[in-house]
């Protein structure tokens, strides 16, 4: 790398790292997964930044190489079979962003399995849609939308074991 790309390299990475880490902690669910994606991702990026800088969103970039990171990852160990149909009507949005702060919303996310994170933070942070979604992920959009129905339901129940402690 030259020593002018280094240098806007440099800049990308001190302006984008914070929010890059917060994103690979949400997909992740933990810290140490988190900084390891932020590394690996941020090191593919730097040896393609001279295509990568001249994008429109250099971010949009690194958090794409992110989640398909993670795709790659959990695809390896196994396949994930459907034991049900994927749901007839589209998922309604439950509105959770507002019921919950930030910091207890990645908590609950934390939760949950590594593909429903993943299938939420992608459609609702990245508003990605299933078919996009299914591509990054490597699955069918029935996937997509089975994962994002059971992950949902889930926090539903988690909002409501929530609202019911604090009365």
């Amino acid at each position: 790398m030259r020593d002018g790309d280094l240098a806007q390299f440099n800049e990308f990475v001190t302006l984008h790292l914070t929010a890059l880490y917060r994103y690979a902690y949400v997909l992740t669910g933990n810290p140490h997964d988190a900084e390891d994606l932020v590394q690996e991702a941020l090191t593919r990026t730097g040896v393609a930044w001279r295509r990568v800088r001249r994008k429109d969103d250099p971010e949009g970039y690194v958090r794409s190489a992110m989640a398909r990171i993670m795709a790659n990852r959990w695809r390896r160990p196994r396949r994930e079979r459907l034991m049900a149909e994927p749901p007839d009507r589209p998922v309604e949005d439950c509105g959770l962003d507002r019921m919950l702060s930030e910091d207890s919303f990645e908590a609950v996310l934390a939760g949950l399995p590594g593909r429903m994170r993943a299938v939420l933070v992608l459609r609702y942070a990245e508003q990605l849609s299933e078919e996009e979604i299914a591509q990054v992920l490597g699955c069918s959009r029935g996937t997509v939308k089975s994962q994002a129905s059971r992950a949902l339901a889930r926090l539903r129940a988690t909002v409501r074991s929530k609202e019911s402690l604090n009365g």
